[in-house]
């Protein structure tokens, strides 16, 4: 988006980072990564709940799941500098505390108006948060040892979108204290609290630069998502009336607005928030899109398949949690494992997972069309769904990480995971409208829009797979 800068760089040195406990140091901040990932998913259980709770429409639900998703995805490289500008530890605390402060308030509000705005201020305090994970891990490990700690990176962002299904339905079913919805934010109180107590005692200290902000590219930015996300939510509901249409019109303009703004930031000697010294980074770009196309459909499905289970098919929160367990599963498994695969097979192993995720998320729409319940071919091919999907994140992550020099792993590591969240925010959005616009009142309807909804997530993976065989050839 930018012209290539000749400047250097600065890089932030860890401060005797070899001298620490490297794995006391992952556990800490992959703990961190948990609560933010958990926070994202831990929501959709509840979501019936809150619906009958708060008397949220259906657009009101979509902004609780991805008001949270929206902060963090567009604040996320702004949340990079930061680290870089303040030290990865200092800017990983405030974004805790901050998280932990949100979900506090999360799990007090009165009305679903306070709750949106209160899961925004959640994913602002992921977005500090977040983006100081992968950089500490690309400035803590090397070689084989950071393809290892990228591999329970991504199982940890598996693992917490699997337990925040199953504990969410848990909480919600068991209802403790009388808390009901209301627990799947408190649960992250105390957690936040021993991090807190912990962090700074564990974490690294970091050599602070002076890192220009962006505040011109994070506005446009900002305003864009918004322009695209907002009538996406809102339109079904209001039967697109005449502004929805002009919004999407409009956030067309302001995402070529927004490479115009970073061009110009550029130009003045600044820091753009998406520079194209770190889009040329061998095989960002082609990352970037590829990760973004495969979490709209991943999220996409979640937040759809959440509804269905329980609005349609009448299962309990905790059930529902329940079915989601396989696909996590074998998502874990094979992201922690897929380095013992012989190395001659990496270059074409991405592509084939997509392949294999999109085949099994059309036969998953196929099979749930018919409106029955979700049986045991259900659960055999969404543990396979789990398998591709394993195959391709963490190879993309670690090949996108490998070749990245050390002075742009900051901003490097929040466009990537910019992208991941911004694919969560549309796919929500995106889908979740379409599988709205199609259900009907019955039953059978609303399991036809899963199927039609499934059916177009297969066919985004599949161009994602276009673009990963695109890279390794």
């Amino acid at each position: 988006m930018t012209q290539s800068s000749t400047q250097a760089s600065p890089v932030a040195v860890p401060a005797a980072a070899t001298g620490r406990r490297p794995f006391a140091v992952l556990a800490v901040i992959l703990l961190g990564q948990f609560m933010a990932v958990l926070d994202a998913s831990i929501v959709n259980v509840a979501i019936p709940s809150i619906r009958n709770s708060l008397h949220a429409t259906g657009s009101g639900l979509q902004l609780i799941v991805s008001g949270y998703v929206i902060a963090y995805a567009v604040l996320l490289v702004t949340g990079a500098r930061l680290g870089d500008r303040f030290g990865q530890r200092s800017m990983f605390i405030a974004g805790l505390t901050v998280f932990t402060v949100a979900s506090l308030a999360c799990g007090l509000a009165g009305n679903a108006g306070s709750l949106i705005v209160f899961r925004f201020l959640q994913g602002a305090g992921s977005a500090a948060m977040v983006p100081q994970v992968m950089t500490l891990i690309q400035r803590t490990f090397t070689g084989t040892t950071r393809a290892r700690a990228l591999s329970a990176y991504a199982a940890v962002i598996s693992g917490g979108m699997v337990v925040g299904q199953i504990a969410g339905g848990a909480i919600v079913s068991s209802d403790i204290a009388g808390t009901g919805w209301r627990g799947v934010f408190l649960v992250n109180v105390p957690i936040g609290l021993a991090l807190l107590a912990v962090a700074p005692g564990i974490l690294p200290a970091t050599a602070r630069v002076d890192r220009k902000l962006d505040l011109p590219g994070l506005a446009v930015l900002t305003a864009a998502v918004l322009a695209l996300v907002v009538p996406l939510v809102l339109g079904h509901e209001q039967d697109w009336p005449v502004w929805t249409r002009i919004t999407l019109g409009a956030s067309v303009i302001g995402f070529a607005g927004f490479a115009l703004v970073e061009r110009w930031v550029h130009r003045r000697g600044g820091e753009p928030l998406f520079a194209d010294r770190v889009l040329r980074a061998p095989g960002l770009a082609t990352t970037a899109v590829t990760l973004f196309l495969v979490m709209c459909t991943f999220g996409g499905w979640i937040f759809v398949l959440t509804i269905h289970l329980q609005s349609t098919l009448g299962y309990s929160a905790l059930h529902a949690g329940l079915l989601f367990l396989p696909n996590g599963v074998t998502f874990g498994l094979v992201s922690l494992n897929w380095t013992r695969i012989p190395a001659r097979f990496h270059r074409a192993m991405i592509p084939a997972g997509l392949l294999i995720a999109a085949v099994t998320t059309i036969i998953m729409g196929l099979l749930m069309r018919t409106g029955h319940g979700f049986g045991v071919l259900d659960m055999i091919v969404f543990a396979v769904m789990g398998v591709g999907y394993g195959l391709s994140f963490s190879p993309l992550m670690a090949r996108a990480t490998s070749k990245i020099p050390l002075a742009l792993a900051a901003d490097a590591s929040g466009i990537l995971v910019t992208c991941v969240q911004l694919g969560v925010v549309i796919g929500i959005a995106s889908f979740g409208t379409v599988f709205l616009t199609v259900a009907g009142s019955t039953a059978l309807s609303a399991a036809h829009a899963v199927g039609v909804t499934a059916i177009a997530e297969g066919i985004t993976v599949l161009v994602a797979a276009a673009f990963a065989l695109r890279a390794a050839r």
